[in-house]
């Protein structure tokens, strides 16, 4: 399936009965609270699946999964996906590695917020975003709203603003919509 930018793969609280591949683009997930507070809790690309839950047992999707650009995404039903994952080894492996690395993803997310401060969990998320040090090269990434990255750090939008001027001092490049991740950010993570 094609999905355009701003599209619902699906919605929090939809059935969860489909496992989703990423071919193409980029998926943010989020959640939203009862008060209606939204909360980022992932970008996945392709090569990652989504909507993994419903092999578990989840009933409906706690998140709602997002195309942040055009993406081309497999749908695999939950019986089928079952079904293969038994009978092929190379996909089933394929599934754990990235079940493995989602995993700690959200092991060091979650030591992040108790540890790390906002600064730091803020340059951390933009090196992230920007694929630093995957494949020997950076990426420029689309401008995020204050709100997002606020959500995703745990902080105040004001915190964000006065964070990202200090990193555009360190070489953080804000040019028509985008943003070019500098290598000075690393000494913010490795330096507290």
């Amino acid at each position: 399936m094609q999905y355009d930018v701003k599209q619902p793969i699906f919605l929090q609280g939809n059935p969860a009965d489909v496992v989703f591949y990423i071919r193409k683009g980029k998926v943010q997930i989020t959640v939203t609270s009862e008060q209606g507070k939204v909360g980022v809790i992932g970008r996945l690309g392709a090569g990652d699946f989504l909507g993994e839950g419903c092999l578990a047992g989840q009933p409906t999707h706690v998140a709602t999964a997002m195309a942040t650009t055009a993406a081309a995404v497999v749908r695999i039903d939950k019986d089928t996906m079952t079904r293969v994952l038994r009978e092929e080894p190379a996909l089933s492996q394929l599934f754990t590695a990235f079940l493995l690395s989602r995993n700690m993803q959200v092991e060091a997310d979650l030591m992040g917020q108790l540890f790390d401060s906002s600064e730091k969990r803020l340059a951390r998320i933009l090196l992230l975003l920007a694929n630093f040090g995957k494949e020997g090269k950076t990426e420029t990434i689309p401008k995020v709203s204050q709100d997002i990255l606020a959500a995703k750090v745990g902080t105040t939008p004001a915190k964000i603003n006065y964070f990202m001027n200090k990193f555009r001092n360190l070489g953080l490049n804000e040019d028509a919509g985008v943003l070019k991740v500098h290598s000075a950010l690393l000494n913010i993570i490795v330096h507290d």
